[in-house]
């Protein structure tokens, strides 16, 4: 290929979808597939065992867990078991989930940074297999290691990605992790800081790690019979994510007048009618500015933009016409 790829799968496809699309990643020489968690929709732990079950090359990366809902000892061990299904191939994805969600489910964000640091630093000790002391304000974990019972117990090579945005999480991931899985519809231009917080991480290191792995989830969609279709799937998902997760506007460049616009045809949580009579506030040009969509060519010229500006391994999320997206671009990314 051209350049990296992934593809990333969420509660938006159906299983049926999510498996063909893992399964013709593998086959199509993509790098990685990341199983979303986000909504109360469907797990990521789930399709990403079967996934891993189904393929035999591409990473099984989560795009991304939260670090709320799961006791760090038991994700440790979770990927532990991915990486006995898919040797080499699993990649812990976490994230500090959203808001107000984690709030509705009585885990409000408090100190998502210091929280983050305390849960990685848990998970690599387990990863390292070593017998884990650790008294924080998030994790406490007192004397605890996987246990050798039935099996020895070796150290497991499974890298963390942090699901990073903000330049105090991106500054940690650079920090303290091995890559960043940045979200959708932030702009190209938005990697030119982001990557200055890496690197003001980067250079805390203590390891002798001069730099981390930079990925980002980019919404796609493709018709070439009829570009604008493609650009309105793109559409109906920005105005969902500026309705119920606005605090994606600093980071993209939506003047906050537009969100209150948004906001006061529907909250959390949206139907599809009100995104329907919201999608015409949003215009095509911001659509394009955030997301990789129209034809194949206009698609695949803005992962490259993704790419050139520093991601080292755009992750192509499908909207529209699903089948027509994947194969098109991976198409693309081979002439």
């Amino acid at each position: 290929m051209k350049i990296p790829l992934g593809i990333h799968v969420g509660e938006r496809l159906s299983l049926e979808q999510t498996y063909w699309q893992a399964e013709f990643a593998d086959r199509n020489g993509f790098e990685s597939v990341w199983v979303a968690e986000g909504r109360l929709s469907r797990d990521g732990i789930v399709p990403a065992a079967i996934i891993a079950s189904k393929t035999s090359q591409i990473k099984i990366a989560t795009g991304v867990l939260n670090n709320k809902s799961r006791n760090a000892a038991l994700m440790a061990v979770t990927f532990k078991t991915l990486d006995e299904v898919a040797p080499g191939r699993a990649v812990l994805g976490i994230g500090a989930w959203w808001e107000p969600l984690a709030t509705k489910v009585g885990q409000p964000l408090v100190r998502p940074i210091a929280a983050m640091r305390e849960y990685i630093t848990v998970c690599q000790a387990f990863f390292r297999n070593e017998l884990v002391e650790f008294e924080g304000e998030f994790v406490q974990m007192r004397g605890v290691r996987f246990d050798s019972m039935y099996r020895e117990n070796k150290p497991v090579n499974v890298p963390i990605y942090i699901g990073a945005v903000g330049p105090k999480m991106l500054e940690l991931a650079g920090e303290i992790s091995d890559g960043v899985n940045m979200d959708f519809l932030l702009p190209p231009s938005y990697l030119t800081g982001a990557k200055e917080a890496i690197g003001r991480g980067v250079a805390k290191r203590t390891d002798g790690k001069t730099g981390i792995d930079l990925t980002q989830i980019v919404a796609c969609s493709v018709n070439d019979d009829d570009p604008q279709e493609a650009i309105d799937a793109c559409k109906a998902f920005l105005t969902l994510y500026l309705m119920q997760q606005p605090h994606i506007a600093e980071h993209c460049g939506v003047e906050r007048e537009l969100v209150d616009r948004i906001q006061e045809v529907a909250g959390w949580p949206a139907t599809p009618e009100d995104i329907k009579r919201a999608m015409p506030l949003v215009p095509n040009s911001l659509v394009q500015n955030v997301t990789a969509c129209g034809s194949t060519d206009q698609a695949f010229e803005k992962l490259m933009a993704y790419h050139e500006a520093g991601v080292r391994c755009p992750i192509i999320s499908t909207l529209g016409d699903k089948e027509q997206t994947l194969t098109r671009l991976a198409q693309a990314a081979k002439d």
